[in-house]
């Protein structure tokens, strides 16, 4: 499939049965659609929903309540924004994100550790491409995957490279994009990285954090694309709503 260039992101508050959920699954959904429509007015191409406020994360198997309210979430983001979605779900389930695609309006989906492993605060996570491309192809053949290569708040084994990973992913994993982020949250890609990415993937690229509307114009002449959350939110905080100034600033700044 063709990628949105300009994802937004729609970080959703603690889902039921998240430590934080706050018994308000309606002000959960009210925030979504209000995100959704603020990305969509500010000109992005697409939207991806997280379980963002679920703290601390499942590594791999996500709970059967959370799979439940983020499809509710996916379907309200849809209809709220009349965009394409995709879903992450956090930490590593990507069987879920698939079974929620199936389901939904989602048509792409994010694994932040489709191959390999990766050393996490959930502990090592392990890769399923095998079981993921699978149950693709049995539940939601159309839905594609972008995948995380090196991903944030994550260390790889010792010992493999950034070239070793990104050659594996695109030629061995089942991938349709990469998915290059820094360290953490709204930190900067480093552009080298990015370049070495560039050059060994077939596949098309895209930012995964730390991307800016000061930045966007250099990052995107080497990159496809790229996902968007922490720089478009109210004082530049994850966790807060979308500032519709800050979007539609960084939208034309990615176009310019």
């Amino acid at each position: 499939m063709t990628f949105p260039r300009l994802v937004g992101m729609v970080h959703l508050a603690a889902l039921p049965g998240a430590p934080s959920f706050n018994a308000d699954f309606d002000a959960v959904l009210a925030a979504a659609e209000s995100d959704a429509a603020l990305l969509a007015e500010a000109g992005f191409d697409g939207i991806m929903v997280e379980n963002f406020g679920d703290t601390p994360f499942f590594a791999t198997d996500a709970p059967k309540v959370t799979i439940a309210a983020l499809t509710r979430a996916v379907t309200v983001v849809s209809e709220a924004s009349n965009l394409p979605v995709g879903v992450n779900v956090l930490r590593n389930d990507g069987l879920a994100a698939l079974a929620v695609a199936a389901v939904s309006a989602a048509s792409f989906i994010r694994i932040n550790v489709l191959s390999g492993t990766m050393y996490t605060d959930q502990g090592p996570i392990v890769g399923q491409a095998a079981e993921v491309a699978r149950l693709r192809s049995e539940i939601c053949p159309d839905v594609a995957i972008m995948a995380d290569v090196f991903v944030k708040h994550a260390t790889p084994p010792a010992g493999l490279t950034l070239a070793a990973a990104t050659k594996d992913l695109v030629e061995r994993a089942g991938a349709d994009a990469v998915v290059v982020s820094g360290p953490g949250t709204g930190s900067a890609t480093d552009i080298d990285e990015l370049r070495t990415v560039v050059s060994l993937s077939p596949l098309p690229v895209f930012l995964g954090s730390g991307v800016t509307a000061e930045n966007v114009p250099t990052m995107l002449s080497i990159a496809t694309g790229a996902i968007v959350g922490t720089s478009i939110k109210v004082d530049g905080l994850a966790t807060n709503p979308v500032d519709l100034s800050s979007a539609t600033t960084f939208v034309a700044a990615a176009n310019s």
